[in-house]
């Protein structure tokens, strides 16, 4: 070999040159909003993330004298006393037999800690901004009217109903769970 060392990096570098793949192109990104997908009375609903602080499956439970029958207990978790609420029943229905499915997603403000058990979790959703509409489509209990705040539609022309969760918290027979 009487290739330079500067001749046999010049050649290299003219190699890569060559095979190189272009810089990715700039695309815009679109925005997005997110929330957690959930049934409830067999509708697909979701609720913005900023309302749902967690969620997990249904905890072990005391049950409550003398409250609504849609007040599940009472439950101990990480310390913390958390009421369990059964979301369907609270809406005039009632959950779904598969209690294995069953999820208790935790609504938190500086007034309220509360679990609002639905029939099954359906994990974070993302939906483009522009996918969102002020009409509701589709079958719905009317029950749930109260508390709904628009759909999106996704990409396989699934409507998802925007479910605002601190409409619930502000309605009175939530917030007085008691018969008395």
């Amino acid at each position: 070999m009487t290739t330079k060392p500067f001749q046999a990096l010049a050649d290299l570098a003219s190699k890569s040159r060559q095979s190189a793949k272009g810089l990715p192109q700039k695309i815009e990104s679109v925005p997005r909003w997110r929330g957690l997908g959930f049934m409830i009375l067999g509708v697909r609903c979701v609720a913005p993330m900023g309302q749902i602080t967690e969620m997990m499956e249904v905890p072990g439970f005391t049950r409550l004298p003398g409250v609504h029958p849609w007040v599940i207990g009472l439950s101990n978790v990480r310390g913390r006393l958390l009421p369990l609420f059964d979301l369907a029943m609270f809406l005039g229905g009632h959950l779904g037999q598969q209690k294995k499915n069953h999820r208790v997603l935790v609504l938190e403000t500086e007034d309220l800690f509360s679990g609002l058990v639905v029939e099954q979790a359906m994990g974070m959703q993302h939906f483009e901004l522009s996918w969102y509409s002020e009409e509701i489509e589709g079958d719905f209990p009317g029950s749930l009217q109260p508390y709904l705040a628009g759909s999106y539609t996704d990409t396989n022309s699934q409507t998802w109903i925007v479910m605002d969760f601190f409409r619930v918290a502000g309605d009175q027979r939530f917030s007085n769970a008691s018969l008395v």
